[in-house]
């Protein structure tokens, strides 16, 4: 007979198995450590070679890749004579503003010569993002891909593609791009437009000295491929297509959707898309095509950049298929009816939690403006404003500010309604363009949900415009053109599987309503990612303010957080 010890030991060795399933997922979480240095680079497009900033030395920079789940350490080290800071767009950097990365928000900018060290959770997020520079225009140089995979053991809502690729979209300037930026802001005018669109980095074969500079992808035939599109432009919403091959949309800014097929795809800056591509046409080569959208009279970059899918044993000497035929550039049917047939895959392990009820209705008109600016040519500068008001950056970082207790360096007072009623998209408006300027942000109590209506002016003229928010995802409720009417538009909402985004297009002459639950503390940026109009004062930020339980409030800042 087996002695009670001996009996008691399959217990024990079955309870120690349960507790070892038990912690598996957070013993397979990983600690993912990168080195970013910024470096000048010297590069050659367009038969032009330029110095520009990069990182590491390669445009696009390197893809940052982790697991939900992970731990991800990036130590960034300035090597070049401009300030900068790096924002992982789209990571909601729980209660840890720190690690978000917009200067003079959460962080002074790392200095020449300095470092700091980017620490951060991903949690509760898969997929595509991207990170950029977020001071003056670099990141139109300094940006790169980040890959979310699923934790280990989980698998894609989608069927499992047999290989995948980053597509990140991106523009090209002959001259050095901050003194492009610089021009424009010492004349009070637009800045030039650039002068190509990119396709990681490569405008492609339709401009010249392109024979180093097209980017082509090798797929097998009768294999899918994951393709995660970007658009890093600065200041240009995009169409994107496969001559000959339809696309199968599965994810928006990184949250999964019901699937959308499409020959044509549209990004706003800011913005990220993953589709499934099945490589079953006549093996061949086909262009891989870019060009802007763009519906309103303002300048604009409109050349088409190209790529190729090139099916494995054809020749390069094949001629490429010609790209898809893509909307007219002022396609602002297509584009409203794309956006609109967009939806959150709302499944049981992805649901849509939309707020159903609402504590903070919002509404903030976005205006194109003229202030007095006594150094410019014309006594006059273009502007732009949310509630009439140009966001004035401060000289020490809000988050610092706020976690400090620091005064004057910004007003909590941000308006939640315009100063005025009017008729916002009505005829141009062209008298009385004066803007207030101001550090003014909105205060919002912890785990409050929040309505905001992005609503465009026709304050000089009318323009789409995608808006980001830092630190959260947001949930696209509604949108529409005209003026937003708060009696009848709310019973048009979809509540049930809106889209997911953390940026989202405000059409021209129109609006767009979001919502979200603000349960991330901090101070978080909210901004219109067309660099231009930021640069011009459009953006503002939410103070959230802590909550009440351990895990409810913003962590102590780290030590090497950069000064001013």
């Amino acid at each position: 007979m087996a002695s009670s010890r001996h009996r008691r030991l399959p217990l024990l060795l079955s309870a120690a198995l349960v507790l070892a399933l038990s912690v598996l997922p957070a013993a397979q979480a990983d600690v993912k450590r990168y080195q970013f240095d910024v470096v000048m680079s010297n590069v050659s497009r367009l038969c032009h070679a330029k110095s520009m900033v990069t990182v590491n030395g390669s445009f696009p920079g390197p893809t940052l890749y982790a697991r939900e789940g992970d731990r991800v350490v990036v130590t960034v080290t300035n090597r070049a004579a401009h300030n900068v800071t790096i924002h992982w767009h789209g990571l909601k950097q729980r209660r840890n503003g720190w690690a978000d990365g917009p200067a003079y928000v959460t962080q002074c900018p790392i200095r020449p010569g300095g470092s700091y060290v980017y620490d951060f959770n991903v949690t509760g997020q898969r997929g595509t993002l991207w990170w950029h520079a977020h001071i003056a225009w670099l990141r139109a140089t300094v940006h790169g891909a980040i890959v979310v995979l699923p934790a280990r053991g989980v698998p894609y809502p989608f069927p499992k593609p047999d290989a995948e690729a980053e597509i990140i979209l991106g523009e090209w300037w002959h001259a050095d791009v901050e003194a492009v930026e610089e021009q424009g802001r010492m004349l009070g005018m637009a800045p030039n437009t650039s002068d190509a669109h990119t396709i990681n980095g490569k405008p492609g074969p339709l401009f010249p000295c392109s024979e180093k500079h097209t980017y082509a992808l090798e797929v097998q035939w009768g294999r899918t491929y994951l393709l995660r599109i970007v658009n890093a432009a600065v200041n240009d919403e995009l169409f994107f297509s496969i001559a000959g091959h339809i696309m199968t949309v599965v994810e928006i800014d990184a949250t999964y959707t019901k699937p959308l097929t499409a020959s044509t795809i549209h990004l706003s800056p800011g913005q990220t898309t993953n589709v499934l591509v099945r490589a079953d046409r006549r093996p061949g080569r086909y262009f891989m095509a870019v060009k802007p959208f763009n519906d309103v009279p303002v300048p604009a970059d409109n050349k088409t950049a190209t790529a190729i899918l090139q099916y494995a044993g054809v020749p390069a000497s094949v001629l490429p298929a010609a790209p898809q035929l893509m909307p007219d550039a002022n396609g602002t049917g297509f584009v409203a009816a794309f956006h609109d047939r967009l939806r959150s895959l709302n499944s049981a392990r992805y649901p849509a939690a939309v707020p159903l009820a609402v504590d903070r209705h919002l509404l903030y008109t976005i205006g194109l403006n003229i202030d007095p600016c006594a150094s410019c040519p014309n006594g006059s500068r273009l502007a732009a404003s949310l509630n009439n008001i140009t966001f004035v950056m401060p000289r020490v970082a809000l988050l610092q500010a706020h976690y400090g207790g620091l005064r004057g360096v910004f007003a909590a007072d941000f308006p939640d309604r315009p100063p005025a009623r009017f008729n916002y998209t009505g005829a141009p408006l062209t008298a009385g363009l004066g803007t207030s300027p101001g550090t003014r942000l909105s205060r919002v109590a912890y785990n409050a949900s929040v309505e905001l209506v992005l609503q465009d002016t026709s304050l000089l003229s009318v323009e789409s415009h995608p808006f980001h928010l830092h630190g959260y995802n947001f949930f696209v409720v509604g949108r529409g053109a005209g003026n937003f009417d708060p009696s009848r538009d709310p019973a048009k909402y979809n509540l049930v599987d809106p889209p997911e985004r953390n940026t989202v297009g405000v059409p021209a002459g129109g609006w767009a309503a979001i919502r979200f639950r603000a349960d991330n503390p901090g101070i978080w940026f909210l901004h219109c990612h067309l660099e231009v109009h930021t640069s011009w004062g459009l953006k503002m930020a939410f103070l959230v303010e802590d909550g009440d339980g351990p895990d409810e409030s913003v962590v102590p800042p780290p030590k090497d957080l950069p000064e001013c």
